[in-house]
């Protein structure tokens, strides 16, 4: 499996269309500046309405009016990020994947998502009740922490192995 991936990231960093967008340094900043407006789109909407479910934040709207308004910029702001993403870790595919921090970065990301996921699926259910359950405050809770995490483990990506 490991040299199957492997030969399929040096594939994807010696494909002619990556080769030609990551040797322009205008095509790569501005990746970069979709990557990181797309990351704090993201991760921004996810705290707002975290922050609102633990009971910090916005306490005046509702959990479920505030989810409605914040999950289609959620969602964008997670398309701009993989989108992006992609095009600038295939540059480098190979390095990317024997990089282990960037695998636990990748792992923290999912298990964020699928957090995200649950909490966008019950938010209008959990709007709806006196209170929101100290399980859903628990549960955004997690989903800052693995934001953070993921956060935390980018910025030490280039700086730990020296990719990116």
């Amino acid at each position: 499996m490991h040299q199957l991936l492997i030969h399929f990231c040096a594939l994807l960093e010696h494909n002619s269309i990556i080769v030609a967008l990551s040797d322009s340094v205008v095509f790569y900043e501005l990746l970069e500046l979709l990557h990181f407006t797309g990351f704090f789109l993201l991760v921004g909407t996810i705290a707002i309405l975290d922050l609102r479910a633990m009971g910090v934040a916005s306490r005046k709207q509702g959990l479920a009016a505030l989810a409605k308004q914040l999950f289609p910029w959620m969602w964008l702001g997670l398309l701009l990020t993989l989108a992006s993403g992609f095009l600038m870790f295939a540059g480098d595919a190979t390095d990317f994947a024997l990089a282990s921090l960037f695998r636990v970065k990748l792992l923290v990301i999912a298990l964020a998502v699928i957090v995200g996921l649950i909490i966008q699926w019950n938010s209008a259910r959990w709007g709806r009740m006196e209170a929101i359950p100290f399980g859903a405050k628990l549960l955004a809770f997690v989903s800052l922490v693995l934001w953070v995490g993921a956060i935390l483990a980018a910025v030490e990506v280039p700086a730990l192995s020296g990719v990116g």
